[in-house]
Order: structure tokens, then C-alpha cells, then sequence
């Protein structure tokens, strides 16, 4: 079992924007009631996560859907607006909708998704599936995956379909730490606190314990990284990922991770504060837009694991 260790959290800049879930395999961003023609205009910012949208239980109260006393005469109005809207195809499926699925497809189920087979199977498959290549962009030479929120302590989570996320290590402390020599994954259903240690990992005889980038339940782990953890080293953002979560607070957990500009700015003040512990000569070779050393400790015998471990992923020699 983990032990939890939990951190000051740094204070988030006052202008920061209001925190939007962003989210991957998505074709589209518009809200399917917009889609349905019953909202003017409405774009999805929970990664069509219908289930647990503040909005779209709004608009099911308000039109009494899924109310047993009303849904049978309210039901074919919203049946209405689809067949208008999609020249008579009778109910589609939010996944084809979404751009999900590219076939079409028929809901039975009047929208209930929460308890829809063939929801659960796409759910399964995104999970057992290896994502995409993201588009990357280089912070002092370091590698910053496109979409990807970064949490303080060095790891990274990514939005799928549905509001899950798969979560890692970022390409700095891939290449701070080195290839590791094994990777401790907590084990499925088990709770994790955003802040607090997530999972640990060890190189010869040192060990170091990564904070969770968000609270939630652990739904699948990356048994490829357990059996080959060098991959959490060559590709931190891909093949490296380490789990999936079924998050339990997603939108606050966006409150204490970067994105965008901000998770650059944050990285470039990182790896200044590495500059400071390498001294001179690496900096001198970062002026001079070399590529960042793919094994920092490896190469450099005077760094201290352990302060490592502390400046870089706030946890506490273990």
C-alpha cells in the first residue's frame, strides 16, 4: 500500500482562465443538444462525459426526461428535434454524433448511457488501446505533449472520450531520473488523492515516489511499462503511459495543473532550476541549443538523488 505524502500546493496566478476540460478523439466540440437543435449554441467542455455534465442534467430536468410520469410524452419531442436535424434517422447514438464511431448508429436506450452495452465495450476498448502520438513542442529542449496538463511533481494526465484519463511522467523527469529499473503501480480500485503519492519507482537502489496529477480510481494500468520500465523513459507520453483513472473531481484537480503557456513558462523555470544544481558548463551547453542529456543523474555524479527527488517531484526520500 502507498503511503500518502502530501505537498504545499503552489499559489495559481490570479489571471489564470477558467479551467475547461479538454479532451482527445474528439472530431467535434459541439454539445449533442446543440447537435439535436434544442440549444442554439453550446460547446462541450466535459469531454462528452453526458453522464456526469452539469448541463445536460439540467436539460433532462427541464424537459422531464427520464421522468417515468413524463418521458413518454416529452420523449418524442427530443425524438423530433434528432430526425429534423439528421433527415430522419430515428435516435442516433451520441458516439456517432460526438464522431466517436463513424458508422451510424441507433440508440435503444432513450439516452441512457450509463447502463448501454455497447458504451461500456468502447470504454473497454479505449482503455486496452495505446493512444495516439501527440504533437510535441520543446521547453529548453525538453518534450511538451500537445493537450497534455502537467502537474507540479512532474507527472502528466490526458483526457479521453467519456471524461477518463490516462496519466504519466513527463519527458523532464524521464530524463532527470534515467531508465528506471522497476515501476510500482498501485493496484486496480485503488483510490488515489490528487497531491499525494500515486505510484514509485527505483533505479538500482535508490527509489522515488511520484504525487498523483489527480484524485480518482484506478481503472487500468500499463502492464507493458511494470514488465519494461526503460519505455516510461524512451516514450514518457505514448507507450510509457502508467494508468487510467476514473477521476473523481476533474474540474477542480485542472486548478492545480498546467496547460497550455502556462505548462511552458513552467518548464522553462525547471529546468533553470536544474541549470543551478548542474552549474556552468551545463549551462553553457544549453546556451548553445543542445539537446538535454537523456540521463541527467547518470551523467552527473555530484547530484544527490534525494534532492532530486525533493526540488523536482516533491516527495521525500523513501
Amino acid at each position: 500500500m502507498l503511503t500518502d505524502t502530501s505537498i504545499k500546493i503552489k499559489r495559481q496566478s490570479k489571471h489564470r482562465k477558467t479551467a475547461r476540460v479538454i479532451g482527445f478523439q474528439v472530431l467535434e466540440n459541439e454539445c449533442i443538444w446543440m447537435k439535436a437543435g434544442v440549444v442554439n449554441f453550446r460547446t462541450c467542455d466535459h469531454v462528452y462525459d453526458c453522464n456526469n455534465c452539469a448541463f445536460d442534467k439540467g436539460m433532462r430536468k427541464a424537459m422531464k426526461i427520464g421522468d417515468r410520469g413524463d418521458s413518454r410524452e416529452i420523449a418524442p419531442r427530443w425524438v423530433e428535434y434528432l430526425q429534423k436535424t439528421y433527415h430522419g434517422a430515428s435516435r442516433p447514438c451520441r458516439h456517432s454524433l460526438t464522431g466517436r464511431i463513424d458508422a451510424p448508429k441507433i440508440c435503444t436506450l432513450n439516452y441512457e448511457c450509463y447502463h448501454c452495452p455497447f458504451d461500456q465495450m468502447l470504454d473497454d476498448a479505449d482503455v486496452a488501446r495505446e493512444p495516439d502520438t501527440p504533437a510535441y513542442h520543446l521547453a529548453s529542449g525538453y518534450k511538451m505533449a500537445d493537450g497534455y496538463y502537467y502537474h507540479m511533481g512532474h507527472s502528466w494526465i490526458r483526457f479521453e472520450h467519456g471524461g477518463r484519463v490516462r496519466v504519466g511522467l513527463d519527458d523532464f523527469a524521464a530524463r532527470l531520473f534515467g531508465a528506471p529499473g522497476a515501476v510500482n503501480l498501485p493496484p486496480l480500485g485503488e483510490s488515489l488523492k490528487q497531491h499525494h503519492v500515486g505510484w514509485t519507482f527505483a533505479r538500482e537502489s535508490r527509489q522515488a515516489a511520484i504525487l498523483s496529477p489527480a484524485s480518482g480510481t484506478v481503472l487500468a494500468v500499463n502492464h507493458k511499462a511494470r514488465e519494461h520500465p526503460e519505455i516510461t523513459h524512451e516514450d514518457p507520453y505514448r507507450e510509457g503511459w502508467l494508468m487510467i483513472l476514473e477521476p473523481a473531481t476533474p474540474k477542480r484537480d485542472l486548478k492545480g495543473l498546467y496547460f497550455g503557456e502556462d505548462s511552458f513558462h513552467w518548464m522553462e523555470q525547471e529546468v533553470q532550476k536544474l541549470m543551478g544544481l548542474l552549474g556552468e558548463e551545463y549551462e553553457k551547453l544549453a546556451a548553445t541549443g543542445g539537446e538535454p542529456i537523456g540521463d541527467v543523474y547518470g551523467n552527473s555524479p555530484e547530484l544527490d538523488w534525494d534532492i532530486l527527488v525533493q526540488k523536482f517531484l516533491g516527495t521525500k526520500r523513501i
